[in-house]
C-alpha cells in the first residue's frame, strides 16, 4: 500500500492533467531490475530453495543452522543499537536529530518483530515430528527465513552468478505490480523501459559524462565527480538543498546494500555510475571490466532515450528527492550538457502506519492484495483523493472509513436520481420541473459555484482533497433540496448535478470506463444496464407491489399473510441481491429499484441479518440477566415463612414469632430492639407476599418455569 500511495496518487495526477485540463502526456515507467536489494532478495531466495532441496540437510542440521543464524541476526541488531545509544555531537542539526528519532524508532519495530520470530520458532520447534522431514524443514526455514537466508547469503552469496536468477525474480514482481496496478483501476503506463535492455546504452551514456571529465573509474567503477561537476558550474542537490551535507545513512542509500568501499572515490559524496561486480551478482562486460550499472545511471539513460533532453514531469515517492533524484539530475545534466534535465518533480507523500513510514523492512506493510481484500479499488483512490498528495498520510482505519462515507454518498445520490430519472417528469401538468422558488435558484448558483471552486482547487498543486468536498457539499445541499421540495423537484438541474459529479469522478479514476476501446457494441441507441433492464424491472417490481398490497390487506391471523410477505421478502432479500438489484419499499408509494454491485448488496444483507440477531440476543441476554436477577432474590423466601422469619436457636419468641429475648440469655431485648425487628419482620412479609402474588401462589412452581426459561435461553445463546 505504500507503492499504491505514490502510485495511485500520480494516477490522479495523469488523469487530471489528461482528461481534465487536456494535456498530451506520454507517460513513461521504468522498471530498475538491475538494483542491490532486487539482487540481494533473488540471491537468497535461491539459496533457501536449494537450502530446502538438499537432501543431506536433515532436520537436525536445520535446528542447528537456524540456531547459529538468529544469534548472528540478533547480535547484528545488538550493535546497531549500541551505535544508536551514542550520543550526537551537541552542535548536532535539527536534521540529525530527526534522523537519530527515527532510526530508534524503526529499530523498536525491528526487536519486536525479531522477538516474534524468536516465539514462532519456539511454537514451530515444539512440534518438529521428524517423521516427515522435508515438511518439518519448511515450516522451520519459514519460521526463521529472514535470518537464515541473510547467513545463507555470507556464506554461499559468491556462488550464484546466472543472470536466469536475477531476471526471473524481477519478471515475476514486475507482473504482479501491473497486476495490482489493474486492480486498483490505475492507467496503463504510456511506455515501459527495463534497464536490462539498455545497458550499452547506459555504458555510451557513462563515456560521454567521462569525456567532459565529470566522472573516473576506480577499480573497475565510474564516480561521478561532485567536485569538477559543481566546479563547472553545475548546482547539485537541487530537489533538497536545505539537507546540507550528505549524511552516512544518505550515502548508505545511495550506493545500496552491496557497495564497494569509500576509499575508492576521490570524494565521499561521488556516487556510482558503474559498479565493479563481485562474486555473486549480475556483470555485463565494459570499459573498465565487467560490471554493471549505478542505480541513478538506469532512470537517466531510459528517460532521456524516450523523452530526449528535457523532461516536463518526473515522479516518484518523496524519499526519493535524495540521493536519487538529485543524482539523477547530476549525471543527465553532465552528459547532456544541459543546466535544467526536469522542468517540474512530483513527489508523492509517505504512507504512514502507527507513525512510521510503511516499509517492508520494518515488516509494517499491508500489501495491496491484502488491502484489496478488505477495501474496494474505489474506497482506496476516494481514500487517497481526500489527502494532499504530496504530504504524509496514515493509513488507518478512520482514514477508510472517512473514504466508505463519502463514497457512499455520491452512491446513493447516483441512485437517487436514476430513479428520479425512470419517473416520466415531463408528465406533470407544471412543467419541467424548475420554478422560480428560492431553492431551485439557489441550488443552480451552488452547482455553478462548486464547479469554480474545484476548478482552482485543480489549479492549485491538484488540490483533489478540496474538490472532493467540494462536490461532497453539492451532494448534501442537493439530497436537502430533494427533502424540502418533496415529489416536485427541478429533475433536469438534479440530473446535472449527478452528471457533473460523475464526470469529475471518472477524471479522478473513481469511476471507470473513460479508456474502453471502439465502438459501443450497440449503434446510437442507449445500451447501458440499468436502459436495457429497466421495462422488464418496472414490470416486476409492479407485480410484486400488488402481491405485497394484497397480502398487507389480509386478516392478521391469516396463514396466506404470511406466506406471501415471506416471499416478497425473499425476493428482494435473496434473489434480486443475486443478480444486483436493490429493491427499496416505501409507505403508500410503489418499491423503487437501484442496480447496484451484488456483493455490495449480500454484504449489506447479511449485515442486516447480524444486526437483527445480535438484537436477538442482546434481548435474550437482558432476559437471561433479568431471571437470574429473579431467582437470586426470590430464592431465599423458599427457606422460611413470615411467621418463620426469627430462629428459635437464636432468640426466645413470643406467639406471634417476635423475639423477647436472646437464647441463653439473662435479660429481656430492650423495646427499641424488639421494635427494630418487628420492623425487619414487617418488610420481610410485604416482600414475601410480593413474591406469593407475582408467584400465583406457588413460589416453587414459579422458580422451576424461571429455571426451565433460563434454560433455554443458556441453550440458545
Amino acid at each position: 500500500m505504500g507503492h499504491a500511495r505514490c502510485y495511485l496518487s500520480l494516477d490522479i495526477l495523469r488523469r487530471i492533467m489528461e482528461d481534465y485540463f487536456n494535456y498530451d502526456v506520454v507517460y513513461q515507467i521504468n522498471i530498475t531490475d538491475i538494483d542491490d536489494k532486487i539482487i540481494l532478495r533473488a540471491r537468497q531466495n535461491k539459496l533457501i530453495d536449494d537450502y530446502l532441496n538438499d537432501c543431506a540437510i536433515g532436520i537436525e542440521k536445520v535446528v542447528e543452522d537456524v540456531e547459529k543464524a538468529t544469534t548472528r541476526f540478533e547480535e547484528k541488531l545488538e550493535k546497531k543499537e549500541k551505535e544508536l545509544e551514542e550520543p550526537l555531537p551537541e552542535d548536532a542539526n535539527s536534521r540529525s536529530r530527526q534522523e537519530r528519532e527515527d532510526a530508534i524508532n524503526q529499530l523498536k519495530l525491528k526487536k519486536e518483530n525479531f522477538r516474534n520470530m524468536l516465539l514462532n520458532i519456539t511454537a514451530v520447534k515444539a512440534h518438529l515430528e521428524k517423521k516427515n522431514v522435508s515438511e518439518d524443514k519448511c515450516a522451520l526455514v519459514t519460521a526463521a527465513r529472514e535470518p537464515l537466508a541473510a547467513m545463507l547469503d555470507v556464506e554461499k552469496g559468491h556462488t550464484v552468478t546466472e543472470h536466469a536468477v536475477f531476471d526471473a525474480h524481477t519478471r515475476k514482481y514486475e507482473r504482479e505490480y501491473m497486476e495490482d496496478m489493474d486492480a486498483l483501476g490505475i492507467r496503463p503506463p504510456d511506455v515501459i523501459t527495463r534497464v536490462t535492455e539498455y545497458v550499452p546504452d547506459i555504458i555510451a551514456f557513462i563515456e560521454r559524462i567521462i569525456g567532459k571529465g565529470l566522472a573516473y573509474e576506480s577499480n573497475g567503477s565510474v564516480y561521478l565527480d561532485i567536485q569538477s561537476f559543481k566546479g563547472k558550474g553545475y548546482n547539485y542537490r537541487k530537489c533538497v538543498p536545505s539537507k546540507g551535507d550528505t549524511s552516512k545513512a544518505d550515502i548508505e542509500e545511495s550506493e545500496g546494500a552491496l557497495a564497494a568501499s569509500s576509499t575508492e572515490k576521490k570524494h565521499p559524496n561521488d556516487f556510482a555510475l558503474w559498479k565493479n561486480s563481485k562474486p555473486g551478482e549480475p556483470a555485463w562486460e565494459s570499459p573498465w571490466g565487467k560490471g554493471r550499472p549505478g542505480w541513478h545511471i538506469e532512470c537517466s539513460v531510459v528517460a532521456s532515450d524516450i523523452l530526449g533532453d528535457n523532461l516536463d514531469m518526473h515522479s516518484g515517492g518523496s524519499d526519493l528527492k535524495f540521493p536519487h533524484h538529485d543524482n539523477e539530475l547530476a549525471q543527465s545534466e553532465a552528459a547532456l550538457g544541459v543546466k535544467q534535465w526536469v522542468n517540474y518533480f512530483t513527489h508523492a507523500g509517505h504512507l504512514h502506519i502507527k507513525g512510521l513510514k510503511m516499509s517492508k523492512s520494518l515488516k509494517n506493510f499491508v500489501t495491496i492484495r491484502q488491502a484489496l481484500e478488505h477495501h474496494s479499488a474505489r474506497q482506496l483512490r476516494m481514500m487517497f483523493l481526500l489527502q494532499e498528495w504530496d504530504k504524509p498520510m496514515n493509513f488507518s482505519d478512520q482514514t477508510v472509513e472517512d473514504a466508505k462515507s463519502k463514497e457512499a454518498t455520491f452512491k446513493n445520490f447516483f441512485q437517487r436520481v436514476k430513479a428520479l430519472m425512470r419517473e416520466d417528469y415531463l408528465a406533470d401538468p407544471n412543467g419541467v420541473g424548475f420554478r422560480k422558488k428560492e431553492q431551485d435558484h439557489a441550488l443552480l448558483e451552488l452547482l455553478l459555484q462548486t464547479q469554480d471552486e474545484v476548478h482552482n482547487a485543480l489549479l492549485d498543486n491538484f488540490d483533489t482533497r478540496t474538490a472532493v468536498l467540494s462536490m461532497i457539499n453539492l451532494v448534501a445541499e442537493a439530497n436537502k433540496y430533494l427533502q424540502e421540495v418533496g415529489d416536485k423537484p427541478a429533475v433536469l438541474l438534479i440530473r446535472k448535478i449527478a452528471v457533473y459529479s460523475t464526470q469529475m469522478l471518472k477524471v479522478f479514476g473513481v469511476i471507470q470506463g473513460t479508456d474502453d476501446l471502439g465502438f459501443p457494441l450497440t449503434d446510437g441507441a442507449p445500451g447501458d444496464v440499468e436502459t436495457i433492464a429497466k421495462p422488464y424491472l418496472d414490470t416486476f417490481v409492479d407485480f410484486r407491489d400488488k402481491i405485497r398490497n394484497f397480502a398487507l390487506s389480509l386478516p392478521k391471523n391469516d396463514p396466506s399473510k404470511t406466506f406471501l410477505l415471506s416471499a416478497c421478502d425473499e425476493v428482494r432479500d435473496t434473489s434480486l441481491v443475486e443478480v444486483g438489484v436493490r429493491l427499496e419499499d416505501r409507505v403508500d408509494q410503489s418499491a423503487i429499484w437501484k442496480l447496484d454491485d451484488p456483493a455490495v448488496l449480500k454484504t449489506e444483507v447479511a449485515e442486516k441479518e447480524n444486526k437483527i440477531r445480535e438484537q436477538k440476543r442482546q434481548k435474550q441476554q437482558k432476559r437471561l440477566e433479568a431471571i437470574e436477577k429473579e431467582l437470586s432474590s426470590i430464592k431465599p423466601f423458599l427457606e422460611k415463612l413470615p411467621d418463620e422469619y426469627f430462629s428459635a436457636d437464636t432468640y426466645e419468641l413470643d406467639d406471634n414469632g417476635i423475639p423477647v429475648k436472646e437464647k441463653n440469655a439473662a435479660e429481656p431485648l430492650a423495646k427499641s430492639k424488639i421494635k427494630s425487628l418487628k420492623k425487619e419482620q414487617a418488610v420481610y412479609k410485604k416482600n414475601y407476599d410480593k413474591v406469593v402474588k407475582k408467584a400465583n401462589g406457588d413460589i416453587p412452581e414459579y422458580i422451576n418455569a424461571l429455571e426451565e426459561e433460563l434454560s433455554e435461553l443458556t441453550l440458545d445463546q
